[in-house]
């Protein structure tokens, strides 16, 4: 049987941040019996680092806290020494206020005595592991092991189902016994508490996936004789989404509305705001507005949800005739698009009438542009992303000049389509000798006769 332990009144480092040595076994000379029901005990306590003290982060001794109720002054707890060989200290509550007060940060471990009764509990009530669910919610983050009398393994077992880290039985416990307990249950805690955040982390992605996968835009061209493809890559690493946007919508009358646009930055608060820009984008284009009518109720969208007045964002608008062989264009800010049609190189579309981007000056205008494009043609919208890359070993942009020439010589390749957008996509990047910085989006629209 282990020798009982006088018990010690020494004030926790914690709580009176002095350093303060007290030998295991015997009071020093000012130690004086703690009067029942006052705190405690705290053995061993190591110097602490604002007096001088010696032991380094992360290297301090383990902190034991034990809740029992021992009317008789004589603690159950035998002499602790961890895997280091240094006295584990004990710190003694005997109820939950007084524990409440101990449970400090440098505590690693509790020990709950299951006889101790709950408050406001008789011994013998219903729920004869009541205390231990009030200590687990006092301590969420501790380990916590459960003491119960010898022949209840039972109720030991029955302690670990409800959330304790192991249980042990009163008359068989010892020093080693209780030493590797305490250690064995601060592992397991944080490998619990661990594997639970990296769940959570996990349910957090696969929510925000789930949420951004349902902010990307579902185009409305029912009843078009267009073919529609898009590709979009975030510049943010394990997003779904990026302050680049795109949409689509045919209007009853006929005509094809399209358009890409950027917002500048790239965290989750310039792909919300993003998000509201194309939303507000495809309401107003179904509302009727188009050109420079529709672009500057953009901007006052913008203005008004924007985090900070520098915030502007860019944007490309194309309005297809219901003949598909003319198109209305607005550029606010925006690469011009790229169109190819039969027997022609790939070209630029005019940008000569390019307008501000949304949000840099107040009352802008943007003048529409009509081209011709006759009966078959592709018109590919993207933003800056795709072009602002390196290409090459002297680290120059591959720019509009460098996306045409590589556009054209996959077409000379035969690509199309959705074919066309992920190879362009990827030879930028690979160009760029890695992953592109920046949010890219394309758009590809198909019109054959």
């Amino acid at each position: 049987m282990p020798v009982p332990v006088p018990r010690q009144r020494a004030i926790p480092a914690a709580e009176s941040g002095q350093a303060q040595t007290v030998s295991h076994g015997a009071a020093g000379p000012a130690a004086a019996p703690a009067p029942h029901g006052e705190a405690t005990k705290d053995t061993t306590v190591e110097k602490d680092s604002r007096t001088g003290g010696h032991h380094a982060h992360g290297s301090a001794p383990l902190t034991l806290l034990l809740i029992e109720d021992d009317p008789g002054g004589s603690p159950i707890v035998p002499e602790l020494i961890d895997s280091s060989g240094k006295p584990i200290r004990i710190r003694t509550a005997r109820n939950l206020t007084e524990a409440g007060r101990l449970l400090t940060d440098d505590v690693h471990c509790i020990l709950l005595d299951l006889a101790l009764p709950a408050p406001g509990r008789a011994g013998g009530a219903d729920d004869e592991l009541a205390v231990l669910k009030q200590v687990l919610e006092l301590a969420p983050r501790h380990a916590v092991l459960a003491l119960t009398a010898s022949g209840d393994a039972e109720r030991g077992a029955e302690a670990v189902r409800v959330g304790a880290q192991d249980y042990l039985l009163r008359d068989e416990l010892d020093g080693p016994l209780l030493s590797r307990a305490i250690r064995y249950a601060v592992e397991r805690k944080r490998s619990d508490t661990a594997e639970r955040r990296l769940a959570e982390g996990k349910l957090r992605a696969q929510e925000n996936r789930r949420l951004e996968r349902g902010l990307l835009p579902t185009p409305l061209l029912d009843g078009a004789a267009l073919r529609f493809a898009a590709r979009y890559r975030p510049g943010r690493s394990r997003a779904l989404l990026g302050g680049d946007f795109y949409d689509a919508v045919r209007t009853p009358d006929g005509t094809v509305h399209a358009m890409i646009g950027d917002v500048c930055g790239h965290g989750p608060d310039e792909a919300a705001l993003g998000v509201e820009l194309r939303i507000a984008w495809r309401a107003l284009t179904l509302a009727g507005l188009c050109g420079d009518e529709l672009l500057n109720t953009l901007q006052q969208v913008l203005e008004h949800e924007r985090a900070d007045d520098e915030i502007f964002a860019t944007l490309c608008t194309v309005d297809i005739a219901p003949d598909g062989r003319r198109a209305g264009l607005c550029l606010a800010g925006h690469p011009s698009p790229l169109v190819i049609t039969p027997g022609r190189p790939a070209r630029l579309l005019p940008y000569e009438n390019n307008g501000p981007a949304l949000g840099l000056l107040p009352g802008a205008r943007w003048p529409r542009t009509q081209v011709e494009l006759g009966a078959e043609w592709s018109l590919m919208l993207y933003t800056d992303g795709l072009i602002e890359g390196r290409s090459g070993v002297d680290g120059e942009r591959l720019g509009q000049d460098g996306m045409l020439e590589m556009v054209r010589r996959q077409l000379d390749q035969g690509l199309r389509g959705e074919e066309l957008l992920r190879e362009a996509v990827n030879e930028a990047r690979a160009l760029n000798g890695g992953e592109l910085t920046d949010d890219v989006a394309v758009v590809l629209l198909d019109r054959e006769p």
